[in-house]
């Protein structure tokens, strides 16, 4: 990334289903400053405005008097945000949001333009920017973390949908019949397949069928099933494959339904590719027509966790120059 000075920055927040993480970003996607906090879960709302409000003060404190201007936020939300970017209509992971006009009440606290944007197109901008897809104009981006996320852009731009709920991958049903309930009220839905939550509640569902496995229940946690499955235990890798099988059958759909360029991976869980990947690319060639699948590009994404912080920072330096 660039290291030439700039005169402005945007304060730039993730807010996670595990993890707040917020960062002073400039016009060249340079981070100056950043920190990471766990994500509130109260039944109110108000805790998350708290939290987003002490990170950005936290930040802007590290400021010099010389340095560049704030010139505002954008705060990136793991669900469904309205048309106009002011409501969060739905967050599953956190629903203490479900309804609420978190742009109005951060702009009143923070005394900042806020703009807000669904955390997977955040991060599909930004690895357009400056990862994975740089020089594409039609991608995917799927973040796969506390949830799954997604982000489309189409000739350039990000599609949204006709009331800005487009793109939710992680809500598409994979397994219509006898798949576990997601948290969206639905069943089967890939979130539930391939999140790092999915990850940790298969590892602990099928821990019996395993009596020699390596893994520890405690404290157990998508990484340490990774790490496992890399040292060869069965039931790590095991659930892993399952993983990349559900994955697979959702990015064929995705395929033949939008016919995107390239398809961006990121989020956490998207760590564990060497163990999943053959799986989902099975699943893709056997179920995408081969004119298709052999021209999409399938790749993990560059910009690792500050994806969504450096596309949320261009989109609002764009939305700064209307």
């Amino acid at each position: 990334m660039s290291q030439e000075p700039t005169s402005s920055l945007v304060i730039a927040a993730d807010l996670g289903g595990t993890h707040l993480r917020a960062a002073l970003v400039d016009q060249s996607g340079r981070i100056h400053a950043q920190l990471k906090r766990d994500t509130p879960h109260g039944e109110s709302a108000n805790c998350i405005v708290e939290s987003l409000a002490s990170a950005a003060a936290e930040l802007s404190s590290q400021l010099k008097s010389a340095a560049p201007t704030v010139v505002s936020a954008a705060i990136m939300v793991p669900g469904t945000v309205d048309k106009t970017n002011t409501v969060v209509v739905s967050a599953p992971n956190l629903p203490c949001l479900d309804n609420f006009a978190l742009k109005a009440a951060l702009q009143e606290k923070m005394n900042l333009p806020v703009l807000l944007e669904n955390d997977a197109n955040a991060a599909a901008v930004g690895e357009m920017w400056l990862g994975a897809a740089r020089g594409y104009s039609n991608v995917i981006c799927i973040t796969l973390g506390t949830g799954v996320g997604g982000g489309i852009v189409l000739d350039g731009k990000l599609w949204r949908g006709a009331d800005g709920s487009a793109g939710e991958i992680g809500h598409t049903t994979v397994e219509p019949f006898s798949g576990p309930p997601c948290k969206c009220g639905n069943h089967g839905c890939l979130e539930v397949f391939a999140s790092a939550t999915a990850i940790v509640r298969m590892a602990k569902e099928d821990f019996d069928k395993y009596p020699h496995s390596t893994l520890g229940l405690d404290g157990l946690t998508a990484l340490k099933v990774y790490n496992a499955g890399i040292a060869g235990d069965k039931l790590s890798i095991d659930v892993f494959k399952r993983a990349g099988r559900y994955l697979g059958v959702g990015l064929a759909n995705i395929i033949t339904l939008l016919g995107p360029e390239v398809i961006v991976i990121g989020g956490g869980a998207a760590n564990g590719w060497s163990l999943f990947e053959e799986e989902m690319m099975e699943q893709i060639e056997g179920r995408v027509f081969p004119s298709r699948g052999k021209n999409v590009k399938i790749v993990t994404a560059e910009c690792g966790d500050n994806a969504g912080l450096v596309g949320a920072a261009k989109l609002a330096f764009d939305m700064q120059q209307l």
